[in-house]
């Protein structure tokens, strides 16, 4: 993916933004011993293909607690963590339809209840990649504009305008919510693909 369609997590900001690629929810950039270490301890407790509860669908919610506040907090240093800029509650074995997203440089938001009310006709096809599914990436047409209203951990109306790497990110995370993942969006040949490239990984399992 280009670099239109991704951004660097808030805690690795310097001189070489231009040289980083982003592919969906994962920032590809070479890490240091720490931070890679940091990252494997968050990957392995990301849900990972073929987890059963990513094919699920989340239920809305409709209490916002100190639960769901802790939650969306896990969620958030998770992502950051496993070096992504997105991270669905369903991935981490939550069935609530929450999702949390890097919104500018110094914002991770998250959204509660999210929906997708206007899609721009003019869409783009780009590489994507997932922290759920390690390694893979897969191309997938979005929406390049996208307007998508829910609330925040708050219970407060939240309403974004997103573009580029932000609007597809929300359409990568809001498929998350109803158990599609990325390998269910791409073309035939590239899902034939990623799936050899994923079948010894599910009979060492």
């Amino acid at each position: 993916m280009h670099d239109h369609d991704g951004h660097r997590d808030h805690d690795e900001r310097d001189e070489h933004d231009h040289e980083d690629h982003f592919e969906g929810q994962v920032i590809d950039e070479e890490l240091d011993p720490e931070r890679t270490a940091r990252r494997r301890i968050a990957l392995a407790q990301i849900r990972q293909y073929p987890d059963a509860a990513l094919k699920m669908k989340a239920r809305p919610v409709a209490e916002f607690d100190d639960e769901l506040r802790d939650l969306v907090d896990r969620m958030k240093l998770l992502m950051v963590d496993a070096n992504g800029i997105g991270l669905a509650a369903t991935q981490v074995g939550v069935l609530r339809r929450v999702f949390v997203f890097q919104r500018a440089e110094d914002e991770i938001a998250a959204i509660v209840n999210p929906e997708i009310v206007e899609r721009s006709e003019e869409t783009d096809v780009a590489d994507e990649g997932c922290l759920s599914i390690q390694g893979i990436s897969v191309p997938v047409e979005r929406s390049l504009e996208v307007t998508i209203v829910g609330q925040d951990e708050s219970g407060q109306d939240v309403r974004y305008e997103l573009d580029d790497y932000a609007a597809r990110c929300v359409q990568h995370e809001a498929d998350h919510l109803d158990g599609v993942l990325m390998i269910d969006r791409t073309t035939p040949e590239a899902r034939r693909e990623a799936l050899g490239m994923l079948r010894p990984r599910i009979v060492l399992t």
